[in-house]
């Protein structure tokens, strides 16, 4: 018996020409938006929730949960995520909507800048961050800080 190929079917599959980016994007949007989801809520519980609730939330709750670095670290990775989600996401927008060309090379570059200056700025301020900086005016500094 002779089977006939289907007239559409190729000879051999097309080789594979190197990373697929677009699926990995695609990947990273649904991965980071389900671990974003649970930093969002536990940010919101904690802040909100927590203790005195909104009432709370000031220059000095902000140095304080700072000052561990399980907060830290929790809040940084947030910021990573949401704006490398949020760069993905108008990426696409800029794919769908740009024909390919200088523009759409020029809004993925200002994009890829933007997120990465943000990413910079984002992760120094919450790493550094010091309410009591030594060398300070004492009526400049927050009451919980020691006068020096």
């Amino acid at each position: 018996m002779t089977v006939i190929e289907s007239p559409r079917t190729p000879a051999r599959p097309a080789p594979k020409r190197g990373v697929n980016w677009e699926k990995w994007g695609w990947i990273y949007m649904r991965a980071s938006g389900v671990v974003l989801i649970v930093l969002i809520f536990g940010h919101l519980f904690t802040n909100l929730m927590v203790g005195e609730g909104v009432k709370a939330i000031d220059f000095g709750f902000v140095g304080g949960k700072w000052a561990d670095p399980f907060w830290q670290w929790w809040d940084v990775l947030m910021l990573w995520l949401a704006l490398i989600h949020g760069a993905n996401g108008m990426r696409t927008l800029v794919n769908d909507y740009t024909s390919p060309g200088v523009m759409q090379k020029v809004l993925k570059g200002a994009l890829f800048a933007a997120a990465a200056v943000l990413i910079v700025l984002g992760t120094l301020v919450v790493f550094t961050f010091d309410p009591c900086p030594a060398g300070s005016p004492a009526d400049l500094l927050p009451s919980f800080c020691e006068a020096a």
